[in-house]
């Protein structure tokens, strides 16, 4: 509920600070006092664009803010999703700069434009003979139907299945999307795996490849020069190791006689051990050299397959090579499995979509059962509201499609004459006529669901006498449950409320300014008589002022 309102510098609103009460408030003035600009002040804080026409000194910034008790509004998740910090005491503030700029905060967080519509929806409802389409939106009337029908659990749990069912729908087109584009490459990727497979690649052969190539293609050097190696150290009598041998032995007969010869004699017999490996591993590979014509051919022809499929492949080892056969068996087996993938996902959209069926099925029957109820009530109170030959053909049909709403297809037919033509209410009631429908619905929807604060602006306007009563118990009726505010010219409507705002004008120093004052209950009576009988207030006037009241 609104539980204060703060203005600043707008319009004819030099400074304006009101605190409200629950219940059923009246706002009243004479025509022209600024019942509007209060109106458009509020608008402001549920996110109407500003301009510089709004400020009444166009030097300074102008101010409006509003504090609302949510507590039992049940927004947490709304605060959750636009990034704000929940209040149970939120407050709204916009402001208008000299410079044209506008600024809004949510509980001092700033916000913008979208962001304050959104919230400000679950906050006031402003309602007048001409801002009616709302009841020809159908999202609005399945809400008056719904909370009749008790279907809010339901409502969740559909749409929980619905956001599933979208999700694994698009995950299906995805799934065959990529099967078209997969089966275009399946052919070459098979290919191309079957090419990297046959290679029988290994990590680190190509280079032992091109040393044994090297090997087997010269052979017969290598065998000349083994064996040029082997006579230099063997040669009996000039062979190095024969020399080294003899330079050992003279040198071992030194060592006895100080270090620094047994240290030149340990050197030389490291050499000589050093050079007997050598020369074992010289006979060693003379044992096992040997040309193979039959073995250099494989081993050429696998490095001229490495070497083709790495330029293929634009691949700069054989590690790299099997990264790609890697990732081409991925891709041949995802394409070779992908029709038991989507197979599997379709029968998760058929579990999904039963789901969404029965949960479909059980809202539209608690729809059909709740139409008639509505049907009957929207009739009687619109008979109380002048409207006697009012009647409403409501019917919902389950369609295939999956709504946000359900599967139902609604009409929602009107006819405000009898024997006249259902048709849509639009095109079937006048203004006056939807106004009073929209307080019919809304009152009934009172009963059953928590709204936010509602204002209406003038919907009496064209009406009089007993219907104005019935009006006016029907606002206080939700009154009841919800802060309800009444801008009204009849003396039945604002006799009813708990509280009571005069909006008046005055001039000081030539300046015209707009105020609201909270009348006493003499103030009321007076107020009320003048609304009866003109300025000068005479006393059966004020007789029957009092009468309202009581």
């Amino acid at each position: 509920m609104l539980t204060s309102l703060s203005i600043k510098n707008y319009a004819l609103i030099d400074q304006l600070q009101v605190r409200f009460e629950q219940g059923f408030t009246i706002i009243t003035g004479e025509t022209g006092a600024g019942k509007s600009i209060l109106l458009g002040g509020l608008s402001l804080i549920l996110g109407k664009r500003a301009d510089l026409s709004s400020l009444k000194n166009k030097e300074q910034k102008c101010i409006i803010e509003a504090v609302f008790d949510i507590s039992n509004y049940k927004l947490e998740s709304l605060f959750k999703t636009e990034d704000l910090d929940f209040e149970k005491q939120t407050i709204i503030r916009r402001e208008i700069l000299p410079s044209g700029k506008s600024r809004a905060f949510v509980n001092d967080t700033p916000v913008n434009l979208s962001a304050l519509q959104t919230l400000g929806k679950h906050l006031i409802d402003v309602h007048s003979q001409h801002e009616t389409m709302q009841l020809v939106d159908d999202e609005f009337q399945f809400q008056v139907i719904d909370a009749l029908a008790k279907n809010g659990t339901s409502l969740e749990m559909y749409q929980s299945q619905l956001k599933s069912y979208k999700k694994l729908q698009k995950e299906l087109k995805e799934l065959f999307a990529f099967q078209a584009e997969a089966l275009k490459e399946q052919d070459f990727n098979t290919f191309l795996l079957k090419e990297l497979t046959e290679a029988n690649l290994i990590d680190g052969e190509l280079e032992l490849l091109e040393e044994e190539f090297e090997t087997l293609n010269n052979v017969e050097v290598i065998q000349e020069r083994l064996t040029e190696s082997h006579q230099l150290l063997q040669d009996e009598e000039v062979g190095i190791l024969t020399t080294l041998t003899l330079l050992k032995n003279n040198l071992q007969k030194l060592a006895n006689y100080s270090t620094t010869y047994n240290e030149l004699y340990t050197r030389v017999n490291s050499s000589l051990i050093d050079l007997d490996d050598a020369f074992a591993e010289i006979e060693s590979l003379q044992e096992k050299l040997d040309a193979d014509p039959d073995r250099l051919v494989v081993v050429n022809n696998k490095l001229q397959l490495l070497h083709n499929l790495m330029q293929k492949h634009v691949a700069e080892n054989v590690s790299e090579l099997i990264e790609i056969r890697e990732a081409l068996t991925e891709k041949v087996s995802v394409t070779e499995n992908m029709e038991e993938t989507i197979h599997s996902k379709q029968k998760e959209i058929k579990a999904v979509s039963d789901k969404l069926d029965s949960i479909a099925s059980k809202i539209h029957e608690n729809r059909k059962k709740t139409i008639p109820g509505l049907t009957k009530q929207l009739e009687s109170i619109l008979q109380d509201l002048g409207m006697p030959n009012a009647q409403f053909k409501i019917e919902v049909n389950l369609g295939e499609e999956y709504l946000h709403h359900g599967k139902d297809q609604l009409s929602f037919l009107f006819s405000a004459n009898k024997g006249g033509q259902f048709n849509e209410l639009k095109k079937a009631a006048s203004g006056g006529e939807m106004a009073r429908i929209m307080l019919a619905i809304k009152s009934i929807l009172a009963k059953y669901i928590q709204l936010p604060t509602i204002m209406f602006d003038e919907i009496d306007t064209g009406v009089s006498g007993e219907i104005a009563h019935k009006m006016a118990w029907i606002m206080q009726g939700m009154s009841e449950t919800m802060q309800v505010f009444a801008i009204t010219h009849l003396p039945q409507i604002a006799a009813k409320g708990n509280t009571h705002y005069k909006v008046y004008k005055q001039d000081i120093d030539e300046v015209t300014t707009t105020n609201l004052v909270k009348l006493s209950q003499e103030d009321r009576i007076v107020e009320i008589a003048q609304m009866l009988g003109g300025i000068e207030v005479t006393n059966s006037a004020l007789a029957h002022a009092k009468e309202l009241l009581n």
